[in-house]
């Protein structure tokens, strides 16, 4: 078969299998399993393909994304803030929408500051933020992150060295292994209520870890120790900046309310659903 052909089949296997983005989907498997690039493809595709073992390689690499294993589990990399990161089943696959909750924890970002991640995951908010401070020229801010899965902190401590950043990585069942203040804590906590994870899409439901979604029975489980637990970690004027689901905005600054903190603020995604949650410590 040509390196069209091979392309062809694979789409169309892909198509059966009601995968959205056939085209893109074995575009990218085939350029990972052939180390490939466009412009190669374009020179080489009328040509028969020889090199079995690739060839196997991507057949393998579309049987799982048939099977609907999520792209970036079955490449093991995905892309945050223009980073690459590595990811494992043991990680949430880092969203385009959390790099709003970056942008806005780089408002208040200063030289000096030391900022906490809260289920920090795969790492992403907290080596993004580490990198872009470090572009900014704010060379003595310290980040820590913090996990209670041990899978997910291996993961996040590779993505670090990979950046060549520093960061000191706790697990702890959010902040019973925490100590000391912060400027500022970040968090993308899991947000889904437990009765609504059977509603996501295949690649979610059956492959990402169900820790990192699952946010009880309302979703607002984490939101709650966050919102009580952050003002013992915060200098005065620091600042709690969370993720949250596109209905939770209200139930999400009540808490903040409760709690005392002041200048809450809600951030829009760019499909126009709130996104962000951001308050103050008085």
């Amino acid at each position: 078969m040509t390196y069209r052909q091979i392309l062809q089949e694979a789409i169309r296997k892909l198509q059966k299998a009601e995968i959205e983005e056939a085209d893109n989907d074995a575009w990218i498997l085939m350029s990972e399993a052939f180390n490939i690039s466009r412009t190669d493809y374009f020179m080489k595709s009328g040509d028969e393909c020889t090199d079995n073992a690739r060839t196997e390689l991507f057949d393998s690499m579309i049987e799982r994304r048939v099977r609907r294993e999520p792209l970036q589990y079955i490449t093991g990399h995905a892309y945050f803030m223009g980073y690459e990161f590595r990811v494992t089943p043991d990680v949430l696959i880092p969203r385009f929408d959390t790099e709003i909750l970056v942008e806005k924890s780089l408002k208040y970002a200063s030289d000096g500051m030391k900022v906490l991640d809260m289920c920090t995951g795969s790492g992403c908010i907290a080596v993004s933020y580490a990198l872009q401070c470090r572009e900014r020229g704010y060379d003595n801010v310290a980040v820590n992150a913090v996990d209670i899965s041990s899978a997910a902190l291996s993961v996040a401590a590779d993505n670090a060295m990979r950046a060549g950043v520093d960061i000191n990585y706790i697990r702890s069942d959010m902040f019973t292994g925490v100590s000391g203040m912060y400027d500022m804590i970040l968090s993308n906590p899991p947000y889904i209520p437990t009765r609504d994870i059977e509603e996501l899409e295949p690649e979610v439901r059956t492959s990402e870890p169900v820790g990192a979604l699952d946010g009880h029975e309302d979703g607002l489980f984490f939101y709650r120790i966050l919102a009580a637990e952050s003002p013992s970690h915060l200098k005065a004027g620091g600042r709690l900046i969370m993720e949250i689901g596109y209905n939770q905005a209200d139930d999400v600054c009540s808490l903040l309310e409760q709690n005392k903190f002041a200048d809450i603020e809600v951030i829009k995604d760019l499909a126009g659903h709130d996104r962000v949650v951001c308050g103050r410590r008085i």
